[in-house]
This record gives structure tokens, C-alpha cells and sequence, in this order.
């Protein structure tokens, strides 16, 4: 079914699962670990899905943002609710005050095609390594159901997750039956066997919600501990990295005429601000999961549009038993979702041909796979690419 330029089919529902990946494990973490609101968090998830898709009329992804949820996740004694908030806060004005003032056009000129191409790879590589990480692992699934499971001594996920990937690969240009969503729906079924939904208990209605006030011992912790840190991978990334994919993907014109670093910037910080307002978790775009939805079939916002009603269903219908039911996906699921997304984010590279470009590219993507830090591998591209023009170096 087409609405004017939304489309709501089987491609594009599929699509929307493609950056499960990345979204599930981070999310659950900080409900889990550090006591989020699952109705709050999942409610803001959707809630900026559906205001992206209805906006951009494109498959822009909605992604935890990955430092601060580490961050987080590493260090729950430090991390309180209110800290949480005050990220939100924080993030949300500064990313404001970059799209008013146009800071953030005049710091996207210092990332040139070669820059974002290596941070795309980089990025593309980390997503693969996390990808074949979730399938080797001999953990089925979260929350520590069927952790052990295995068929004749063999670890189950390892074998499911090859299953998952040889049937993507069957799958991958079909419309009829779409890879992610076949993989995921087989996913989940396979793991109630094992334990998947064994002690749910169901309730229906939200999880406790409500406003949250830091103090400002609570924003001095979220400033210097989250937000700075988090501020450069986000400017790369999630505005610069993915206003480049999008139009890589879907070309310049008229279908990509709202995207522009200005557009993310300001749309990610009201977004953040009002999410920071209830504790929820701190929310972005990302260039892996622009990607991860393309790759997996979505096209038009109608992708956006599914999945954040069903996240908003979610969260207010199921707040109580969300948890369980989104750790039935399994690890391995997961992980093919990874490793394809981060197959189509590093094959962006194609277009860059001249050798000093190149050197770029790979030195970027090589220090972001030696540190696992984004922020310190495009500064150093940024240095290392500088130096050559201003010393006149030919590679």
C-alpha cells in the first residue's frame, strides 16, 4: 500500500527491523543496569521514528547514542536517573545551538569526502566485528534465559546464526519474503524452546514514568563524564555521516531535500531535550543504521512510520513484559543484522579512487578499529590530512 510518497509493505516493514542491532542491546542494558523506564525509553524511540519518517519521507534510523549508553552501562554507580536527564538536557541544547548559530555547517567543511569515507568505513568495520561477535557467542539470548543451549554439545547460536546468515544471503533481493524480517521472526520462534518467554507474566499498560529534575552536581557529572565525549562522534556520525549516506543512497534531489546537517542537528536536540526531560535514553541518527535499513529493503518514511507505532504500542501496552519480549530475539539474529549493516555502511568507500584519498580513508578506519574511539580516529584524520596539503605530501 502506497500513501503520496510512504510506503507500507512487506520491504518496507522488514527494513525497519534492520538496525535492531544496535538499538536492542544498548537499550535493554540501560533499562536493566541502570534503571531507565522501558515505557519511557521505547516511547521516545518511537516517538522519534514516527517524527523522522513523517519529516525526512525516508528510512532515517533512531539509535541510542553508543558512548553514552557504554558509558552508562560500565558505570551504573555513577550514572544515576537524573544524570541521565542532564545528558538529555545538555545534548539536546548544544546540538540546538550548532543548528541556529550554522556552527555545524562550517564544522562539516572540516570533514571532507575522505574523512566521512573513513569514518563510514571505520565504523562499517567495528559494526561487523560486534556482528560476528553476537554469532559466535554461545549466549542464545539476553537476560540470561537458555544462556547454555545446545544441541549435541554444540552452542546453539553459533548455529543459528550461520542458518541466519545463509538465508539472508538466499533472501536479500526478495520482496516477497524479506531477509530481516524472516530472520528475526524465525529467530524469536526458535528461541522459545529454549527459554525465551519461560516466566513471563503478562500485564498490560505502561512501565512507571514521570519528569525528572538534576541538580547541578547531576549536570557538572553528565557534562564532562557524557556529553563532551559524546558531542565529536555525534557531529561525524550521526549528523555529517548520515546526511552523506543519505544522499549517497537516495541520491540529491527532490527525495532528500529536508536532509541537511542543520535538519539532524536541531531535530536530534529537541528530541533529546524532551527525552532528557523523563530520563529516557539519549537518542540519535546514525550512518550504520541508514544503511542497515536500506540494506534490508526500507525506501520511503512508511518504514519509520511501522516501526515507531509499534515501539509506541510497546511501550504503553507492554511496558510491563517489553523486556522479555524483546530479548527473544537472539544474539545471533542480531548479529547478521550487524554484520550486513556494516557490510553496506564500509562498501560507501567505492567512490574514492585517488590514492591520498584512499590513505585517508583507511588511516581513519584503522586507528577507529585499533581504539574503538570514532572521536580520536577522525581527529587524527583531520591532523594527518591537513599536514599533507599544507606540506605538499603525495601519497
Amino acid at each position: 500500500m502506497q500513501i503520496g510518497s510512504y510506503r507500507f509493505d512487506r520491504s518496507e516493514f522488514a527494513g525497519s527491523l534492520g538496525d535492531l542491532g544496535t538499538l536492542i542491546p544498548l537499550s535493554i542494558g540501560l533499562v536493566t543496569i541502570n534503571g531507565l523506564s522501558f515505557s519511557s525509553v521505547f516511547l521516545w524511540v518511537g516517538l522519534f521514528y514516527l517524527l523522522s519518517g513523517v519529516y525526512y519521507k525516508l528510512p532515517i534510523p533512531v539509535q541510542p547514542l553508543k558512548l553514552v549508553s557504554a558509558i552508562a552501562i560500565a558505570f551504573p554507580e555513577k550514572i544515576s536517573l537524573p544524570v541521565i536527564s542532564a545528558t538529555g538536557l545538555l545534548f539536546g541544547g548544544a546540538l540546538i545551538l550548532l543548528a541556529f548559530t550554522g556552527l555545524i555547517d562550517w564544522l562539516a567543511r572540516l570533514f571532507t569526502k575522505p574523512i566521512v569515507r573513513g569514518i563510514q568505513l571505520g565504523l562499517g568495520f567495528i559494526l561487523m566485528i560486534k556482528g560476528i561477535d553476537f554469532i559466535s557467542s554461545p549466549e542464545l539470548l539476553m537476560q540470561g534465559a537458555g544462556d547454555t543451549a545446545s544441541l549435541g554439545g554444540i552452542p546453539v547460536n553459533p548455529l543459528l546464526g550461520l542458518a541466519a546468515l545463509i538465508l539472508v544471503l538466499c533472501l536479500i533481493a526478495s520482496r516477497r519474503f524479506p531477509a530481516a524480517l524472516v530472520v528475526v521472526a524465525a529467530g524469536i520462534v526458535i528461541g522459545i524452546p529454549f527459554g525465551s518467554l519461560r516466566g513471563l507474566e503478562w500485564s498490560f499498560g505502561p512501565s512507571t514514568m514521570g519528569l525528572v529534575t538534576p541538580d547541578v552536581d547531576d549536570l557538572f557529572t553528565a557534562l564532562f563524564l557524557l556529553v563532551l565525549p559524546q558531542l565529536p562522534l555525534t557531529i561525524g556520525n550521526a549528523i555529517i555521516g548520515t546526511t552523506d549516506t543519505a544522499r549517497n543512497l537516495f541520491g540529491t534531489g527532490k527525495q532528500t531535500e529536508r536532509v541537511s546537517n542543520r535538519s539532524f542537528s536541531f531535530g536530534m536536540g529537541l528530541t533529546n531535550i524532551c527525552a532528557g526531560l523523563m530520563a529516557a535514553m539519549p537518542l540519535c541518527h546514525g550512518a550504520g543504521g541508514l544503511a542497515a535499513h536500506y540494506r534490508f529493503g526500507a525506501r520511503t518514511g512508511g518504514s519509520n512510520i511501522m516501526i515507531g507505532l509499534l515501539f509506541v504500542l510497546i511501550a504503553l501496552g507492554f511496558g510491563g513484559i517489553g523486556i522479555a519480549l524483546l530479548s527473544a530475539i537472539p544474539y545471533a539474529v542480531l548479529g547478521v543484522l550487524l554484520l550486513f549493516a556494516g557490510l553496506e555502511l564500509a562498501l560507501l568507500i567505492r567512490d574514492i579512487t585517488e590514492r591520498q584519498e584512499l590513505f585517508i580513508a583507511f588511516l581513519i578506519a584503522g586507528i577507529s578499529l585499533a581504539t574503538t574511539n570514532m572521536s580520536i580516529a577522525f581527529v587524527c584524520g583531520i591532523i594527518v590530512s591537513r599536514l599533507l596539503q599544507w606540506r605538499g605530501i603525495k601519497i
